[in-house]
């Protein structure tokens, strides 16, 4: 069984082989090893692996699988944690330069539920510092490679700078990640995955450093649609997998028929994109719209209020100065010297103005849910620049430019308490994956994942994606 195939070899079908017997867990632990071990010491996606203690888990599982324990959708589904959450038995460094203290290896709710679902965590992958920042470059530990550039040490997309590159290489099916102004979607989108950033408050934050509590959303990355909606469906219903599997066919059922309205705004999301990323995702919305979908044009002010807001600072910048000097005051003197100026420039404000900033993004997410009425979904770039050469973004001045281009489209759905996905849909003029992201009222994460599965056919169907 070859496991590099992203389609044959998707959850839903290595659900099938553990339940069987065909497979182990255990032998899908020691594949998925195999698989770091063969690109890890190049690509680096790991700030911690512990492959006995991943064994333990598999080994366990499988144990737990003979004793006659209902299987579970994600039952011995190897798993990747981003370096942001509590693990228990695994350090955290969350990207710094030293490790936290212990009491914030505790694993919170959303590893619990698939700690729950008898997955196999295999270690730890890197971040950007404390999470701020979507190149995911880090002076500290080195920059983990996109792998979709064997000749040059293209950027991975941040904060969850390992996480894409988990599922690339074959250590993991699921990547778990954390999105504040698109750290699980611009990572995906450079490594050619598939993002989900959830809505405000849809799963718990407790157990995760945190960036900003007005922002910060648990999420995750998949090689699939298919596989996104088969973990969103069993993390958030904890069902026996035949369940979960009825659940995911009656939903592809209503789904099927739907006629999306596709929102395109002529504002910045578009405007500011490559023009070859914004021909790749027009191209894919064209084939939706041959697909019983209807595009719509439409005016979205609140988008540049938000990408304003995000150049001040927004509420970030403040509260991760206010989380370091409450938990971690000594943390600033080796804070990476282009973080530490990220905050400096954002957070260096009176009350005054931070419960401005506050009020402000308020009255915007207000003002959007009017757009639903005209359209179901907000479409664009998912990052509107080809992933930079590292050594484009090696002087502060071009590291910042940069990095406020890769979150400009994604921070517009945080700001805005949307739940957003991004989905491959082709190859740039670099030989570099483009995401397309689909943006939603909050708390329409399956809406979303409907439509990502029907692009997803569609691109699979046409071969766009060497796969």
């Amino acid at each position: 069984m070859d496991l590099r195939n992203r389609f044959e070899c998707d959850i839903a079908f290595l659900s099938e082989q553990l339940s069987s017997g065909q497979l182990t867990s255990e032998e899908l632990a020691r594949r998925a090893i195999d698989n770091h071990e063969t690109y890890g010491t190049t690509l680096k996606a790991y700030k911690c692996l512990q492959p006995e203690k991943a064994l333990e888990m598999a080994r366990y599982s499988d144990n737990l699988l003979a004793s006659g324990v209902p299987y579970r959708a994600l039952h011995g589904i190897p798993v990747s944690v981003k370096d942001i959450y509590g693990l228990e038995g695994y350090p955290i460094f969350v990207g710094s330069s030293k490790e936290l203290p212990a009491k914030w290896q505790r694993s919170g709710p959303f590893v619990k539920s698939f700690a729950a679902q008898n997955a196999v965590f295999i270690g730890k992958t890197h971040t950007v510092e404390f999470a701020y920042g979507g190149l995911g470059v880090n002076n500290h530990w080195g920059t983990p490679q996109n792998p979709w550039d064997s000749e040059s040490h293209r950027v991975p997309g941040g904060s969850s700078s390992g996480s894409g590159i988990s599922l690339w290489e074959g250590s993991a099916w699921v990547a778990l990640g954390t999105d504040t102004a698109g750290s699980v979607r611009v990572p995906a989108s450079f490594t050619g995955n598939v993002g989900l950033k959830t809505s405000l408050g849809h799963w718990s934050t407790e157990g995760i450093v945190p960036l900003s509590p007005t922002l910060d959303t648990a999420g995750f990355s998949t090689r699939t649609v298919a596989d996104a909606q088969l973990v969103f469906h069993a993390i958030s219903h904890l069902e026996a997998y035949e369940n979960v599997c009825r659940q995911i066919e009656k939903q592809n059922e209503q789904d099927q028929h739907i006629r999306f309205r596709i929102g395109v705004d002529d504002g910045l999301m578009w405007s500011e994109s490559e023009p070859d990323i914004s021909e790749i995702c027009l191209n894919a919305l064209r084939e939706l719209e041959n697909d019983n979908c209807q595009l719509v044009s439409f005016e979205f002010p609140q988008a540049k209020r938000a990408v304003d807001m995000r150049n001040l600072g927004g509420p970030v910048s403040v509260e991760l100065i206010e989380f370091l000097n409450s938990e971690l005051p000594e943390w600033f003197d080796v804070l990476d010297p282009v973080i530490r100026q990220r905050i400096k420039m954002g957070g260096d404000i009176s009350a005054t103005e931070y419960l401005r900033r506050v009020r402000e993004i308020k009255s915007a997410r207000k003002e959007v849910k009017e757009i639903f009425h005209a359209i179901d979904v907000i479409a664009s770039p998912t990052v509107p620049i080809s992933p930079p050469l590292l050594s484009e973004v090696s002087s502060p001045e071009s590291y910042m430019k940069k990095n406020l281009l890769s979150l400009q489209n994604t921070t517009v759905g945080s700001f805005l308490d949307l739940c957003a996905i991004t989905v491959p849909v082709g190859l740039d003029r670099f030989g570099m994956p483009v995401g397309l992201q689909f943006m939603t009222r909050a708390g329409s994460e399956l809406f979303l994942l409907a439509l990502g599965l029907r692009i997803e056919n569609i691109v699979r169907n046409q071969k766009r994606m060497p796969f």
